[in-house]
């Protein structure tokens, strides 16, 4: 039995896909097993994969794309390994993730999910994560929701973490009907029930020169596949645990404005800004959400403006 089992949910990622395979093949350490669930790619994807041999490597080729959430579940149920890690399909690793990923478990055995830290890939360069863990921090047991909340840099990624297979499947997975921060939500309900133990060194890599054509992500999701709405099962704990609350009201006030400024998803916006403890938001954020839509329209205009006169002139 191997002690990994990779899974990597692939679909229409054709110039990134390679690479991504490389750098698990790459690994220091051997003892794992690669799962690929091919979630309907139409653009040579399946035969890039194909083409390698390594016996560790299985394919699983679906008709029609499921979803990123049902892929990562099926390569899960299909893992005979105690621990499951995932690698999206245009990130890659650096060689000794799995390594010192191992190392990790060995220290801390009684974790339910174990993270490390990531590179930011940008414009071909490289910059570190900046996670909230205090300076010089090195590994150990963290807040997890302490510890988004200082940065908002997520210290779990769906390209860094594993977890034990039994606590995955205790949790339930993913939720299939989520389509942005699915990740998130299968997180938050581990790291609210176990511990989470980091490692405070970069170990992967998470692309952000992903050519539009190939993103799975849009701008707006409907609020009905967003994870900020759908989290009215864990109301008990924002009522009750701090830092969870300023972990979810902090991502709110970060990720609403936009549906704030849509006709379409404003009202939804409003209800959930409404549930934010704006005594422990910055003074400058309370401020920002109290201008009148217009002018908060204005302003993000003025911004993008900005952003793309300065790619121009660059």
């Amino acid at each position: 039995m191997p002690r990994f089992s990779v899974i990597i949910p692939l679909y229409n990622k054709a110039p990134y896909v390679g690479k991504t395979v490389e750098s698990v093949l790459g690994q220091t350490f051997g003892d794992y097993e690669l799962i690929i669930v091919d979630n309907g790619s139409n653009d040579g994807s399946h035969e890039i994969v194909a083409a390698f041999t390594d016996h560790r490597i299985t394919i699983v080729r679906l008709e029609e794309n499921v979803g990123v959430s049902n892929a990562r579940n099926k390569g899960v149920a299909m893992a005979t390994a105690p621990f499951v890690t995932f690698l999206d399909a245009d990130d890659w690793w650096e060689p000794t993730f799995l390594e010192e990923m191992a190392g990790l478990i060995d220290r801390h055995p009684d974790a339910g999910i174990y993270g490390t830290g990531y590179y930011i890939v940008k414009n071909g360069k490289k910059r570190l994560a900046p996670i909230g863990v205090d300076e010089g921090f090195e590994e150990g047991e963290i807040n997890y929701c302490a510890v988004y909340a200082k940065t908002l840099c997520m210290p779990l990624t769906s390209i860094t973490v594993a977890m034990p297979k039994a606590v995955f499947d205790e949790t339930g997975g993913f939720k299939p009907h989520l389509k942005l921060g699915e990740d998130f939500d299968l997180w938050i309900r581990i790291a609210l029930k176990h511990k989470t133990v980091f490692l405070n060194k970069p170990l992967s890599n998470y692309n952000q020169d992903v050519d539009v054509t190939y993103r799975g992500t849009h701008n707006l999701r409907d609020p009905k596949e967003h994870m900020l709405w759908n989290l009215g099962y864990l109301e008990p704990e924002e009522k009750t645990n701090a830092d969870y609350k300023q972990l979810i009201d902090n991502l709110r006030t970060y990720s609403l404005l936009p549906y704030l400024l849509t006709k379409q998803y404003r009202s939804a916006a409003r209800q959930e800004l409404a549930k934010v403890d704006w005594s422990r938001q910055p003074a400058n954020t309370a401020r920002l959400y109290r201008l009148p839509v217009g002018i908060l329209r204005l302003r993000r205009f003025a911004l993008l403006t900005g952003v793309k006169i300065k790619k121009l002139c660059s």
